[in-house]
C-alpha cells in the first residue's frame, strides 16, 4: 500500500497544490491562458510524440482495441442521457452535458501523467490511441447533439467543417500521427530536437495537474445538483468496471494495454465538459460541481483501482 500512496499522493498533491495557490494567491482566472496554452500547444503534444514515435508500427493499429474502449465509453454516455432525458425530463442539450459528465474522464490533463507513472512507458500507446479516438468522438457528437437539440444555429456544412477541423488540427491528435509518420518512417529527431522535445515532455504531468487545480478552484462549489447521486457512480465506477467487462470479452490484450484503458476510464470528470457546457450556455454550474466532486473522490478510487491492479486482483483476461 505504500507504494500506491508514494504514486498517488505525489499525483493528485500536484492538483491539490494548484488548488490551493489559487485559493490563496490572487490572480485573474486569465492569468492561466499562457499555461494552458503551454501545456495544450507544447507540453503535451512533445510527450505524445515523444513516446508514440518510439512505439513498434504494429500497435499503433489496434482497431479492435480502439472500437472497444471507445464504445464502452459511450455506452455509458447513452445511459446517462436516457436517464437524463426520460427520467429527469431534462432538454436534449442537458442530458448530453449530463452524458458527457458520466462518460468525459481527464484523460488529457490526468490520464498521460498517471498512466506512465503507474504503468511505464508501455503505456503510452494506449493512453495516445484512446484520447485521439475518444476526443474525436466527443469533437463530432458534442455540436451534432446541441445541433439536434437547438442549441446550434449553424448550418450543417458549416457544423461539419468546425467538426472537421476542430478533430484534424487539435495540437495531440496532430502530435500523435506525428508519432505515428515517425514511428513508420524509423525517423529519429536530430539529438538537440530531441532534448528539448524531452524537456517539453517531462515539463507535461506536472504543469497540466497543476493546472487543473487553478481551474478547480476557479470555478467554486456553488451547489450539489441532484444527478450527482448517478453521474459520480456510473463515472468513477461504472465505467471502469464495464471498459474491464468490454476488453475481457473483446479480445486479448496486453496486461498494460488492458490496465490502461481501465485507469483512464477511472478518471474523474473532464473539465472539458464545463468548456462544452459555458458554450453552449447549457447545465455550467453542475458541470463544474460534478468535476470537482468527481476529482475529490477520485482520490479514493483511483487509488483504490491502483492498489487492485498492484496486488494482481484483477486478472488480465476475465474470460481466458
Amino acid at each position: 500500500m505504500a507504494e500506491i500512496a508514494g504514486l498517488v499522493l505525489p499525483f493528485f498533491g500536484l492538483i491539490f497544490l494548484g488548488y490551493a495557490t489559487a485559493r490563496f494567491v490572487d490572480h485573474p482566472g486569465e492569468a492561466m491562458g499562457w499555461m494552458n496554452t503551454f501545456i495544450v500547444y507544447l507540453a503535451l503534444p512533445a510527450l505524445f510524440f515523444k513516446l508514440v514515435s518510439r512505439t513498434p508500427v504494429d500497435e499503433l493499429t489496434r482497431a479492435d482495441f480502439i472500437l472497444t474502449s471507445v464504445g464502452t465509453t459511450y455506452l455509458v454516455f447513452a445511459l446517462i442521457f436516457a436517464v437524463g432525458l426520460f427520467l429527469r425530463r431534462s432538454t436534449i442539450a442537458e442530458a448530453t452535458i449530463q452524458g458527457f459528465a458520466g462518460a468525459y474522464g481527464n484523460i488529457g490533463y490526468m490520464g498521460p501523467g498517471l498512466a506512465l507513472l503507474a504503468f511505464g512507458e508501455k503505456a503510452a500507446v494506449p493512453v495516445a490511441l484512446i484520447f485521439c479516438f475518444e476526443n474525436a468522438a466527443h469533437f463530432t457528437v458534442a455540436p451534432a447533439m446541441m445541433a439536434i437539440g437547438g442549441g446550434g444555429k449553424r448550418k450543417l456544412s458549416a457544423l461539419l467543417l468546425g467538426i472537421a477541423r476542430r478533430i484534424a488540427l487539435h495540437p495531440f491528435i496532430l502530435s500523435t500521427f506525428a508519432g505515428v509518420a515517425a514511428a513508420f518512417l524509423a525517423l529519429e529527431p536530430p539529438a538537440p530536437v530531441q532534448r528539448l522535445i524531452d524537456y517539453l515532455a517531462q515539463a507535461a504531468a506536472p504543469c497540466a495537474l497543476f493546472a487543473m487545480g487553478v481551474t478547480l478552484a476557479l470555478r467554486p462549489l456553488k451547489r450539489i445538483p441532484a444527478e450527482i447521486g448517478y453521474i459520480v457512480p456510473a463515472k468513477l465506477i461504472l465505467h471502469p468496471v464495464l471498459m474491464y467487462l468490454a476488453l475481457s470479452l473483446g479480445g486479448t490484450y496486453d496486461l498494460i494495454w488492458m490496465q490502461t484503458a481501465v485507469l483512464l476510464a477511472a478518471l474523474p470528470t473532464a473539465t472539458n465538459v464545463f468548456v462544452i457546457g459555458h458554450q453552449y450556455g447549457v447545465w455550467q454550474e453542475r458541470a463544474s460541481a460534478t468535476i470537482l466532486i468527481t476529482t475529490l473522490l477520485s482520490v479514493a478510487t483511483v487509488t483504490g483501482l491502483l492498489y487492485l491492479v498492484r496486488s494482481g486482483a484483477l486478472p488480465a483476461d476475465l474470460f481466458p
